[in-house]
């Protein structure tokens, strides 16, 4: 989900266990990202929710992979700047090919909410601070129960 066109999911999941899986790098952006996520998850009536904290966006497939059998959903948030080397093609590459993977094994939900950027600003705009112009922690955590939810209703 992205900017524009995006739906509007408001979504009622009570009784749903969620693991959010957040990095640990650029502190502004993430406390913005899992902010939002907690806020998504509470507006969906989740309450059993357990945060996980790695060191870094490459280590969320491997931690929700670990995590999957244990909760209804996952929310992976995480942020990669773009730098003068091609880490970050190989970083975000990892983390999207790893989450997908996560979800189709696992048979769970995974909220991405992995801003690949270019700068530090347009990561700040996303992060749902105050000031941002959009909330990808709370879209990615939204996401994630609405799968939920989608999916419960046919059985």
């Amino acid at each position: 989900m992205s900017g524009a066109g995006a739906p509007t999911l408001a979504v009622s999941t009570p009784g749903l266990k969620v693991a959010i899986v957040a990095a640990s790098w650029h502190t502004e952006v993430m406390d913005g990202l899992l902010d939002g996520a907690r806020r998504g998850l509470a507006e969906a009536g989740v309450t059993d929710v357990t945060v996980v904290r790695v060191p870094g966006t490459f280590e969320l497939a491997g931690a929700c992979s670990v995590l999957a059998g244990r909760f209804d959903a996952l929310v992976a948030l995480g942020v990669v700047i773009r730098g003068g080397t091609p880490h970050f093609d190989y970083v975000c590459q990892g983390a999207t090919i790893g989450l997908t993977q996560v979800a189709v094994r696992s048979g769970k939900p995974v909220g991405f909410g992995v801003l690949t950027c270019d700068d530090e600003r347009q990561a700040l705009d996303r992060a749902g601070l105050p000031w941002s112009s959009e909330d990808k922690g709370h879209e990615a955590a939204t996401a994630a129960v609405a799968t939920v939810a989608a999916l419960a209703s046919v059985g």
